[in-house]
């Protein structure tokens, strides 16, 4: 399952490594959100909005993405969807419903349905986003039952630290 296409140096604990045998007596959602909030800080240095996700499966760190619709020119270069597409190349499928997706902001409409259509067991959220959530700020496609898929949604997870860095980010922008 590891690849190396994908495998980036990040702190604490990287592609391919086993979650539980780093986090001893921990909070694994917390260790987790800890390489997201490292991908989002790499967003920020990067002039993107700071925003990390991680996917993983089991207890395993699958692949890791940071926001970069700017610098890809590409308006779908959410973090959320770099590393879905990430994790869908390295398992050879679409498809991810074993797996879970980590994430510094609660992802927006565009990514809440990418998460939705990725399968996508749960998610895990920091900030919440009053603007664009479509994970209960504003809407919540998760809720929807007439959805082909259910996705669970826990936020809050990490939410100080992520809006820490996304009121820097901003702040100097103002």
């Amino acid at each position: 399952m590891k690849n190396n296409l994908f495998r980036r140096p990040f702190p604490g604990l990287g592609l391919g490594e086993k979650i539980l045998d780093q986090v001893k007596g921990g909070d694994a959602d917390h260790a987790i959100m800890a390489i997201a909030l490292e991908a989002a800080a790499r967003a920020a240095a990067a002039g993107e909005v700071p925003v990390g996700a991680v996917v993983v499966c089991g207890d395993e760190v699958i692949a890791v993405g940071h926001n970069q619709p700017v610098s890809s020119h590409d308006p779908t270069g959410h973090a959320e969807i770099v590393a879905i597409r990430q994790a869908a190349l390295i398992f050879g499928n679409y498809r991810l419903p074993a797996c879970r997706l980590y994430v510094t902001l609660e992802p927006c409409p565009m990514c809440a349905g990418a998460i939705l259509q990725a399968r996508l067991a749960s998610v895990v959220f920091g900030a919440a986003d009053p603007k664009t959530g479509a994970a209960g700020s504003v809407t919540n496609l998760f809720e929807d039952r007439l959805l082909n898929h259910q996705t669970t949604v826990v936020g809050g997870v990490c939410a100080e630290e992520s809006s820490a860095l996304l009121r820097a980010f901003f702040k100097v922008r103002r």
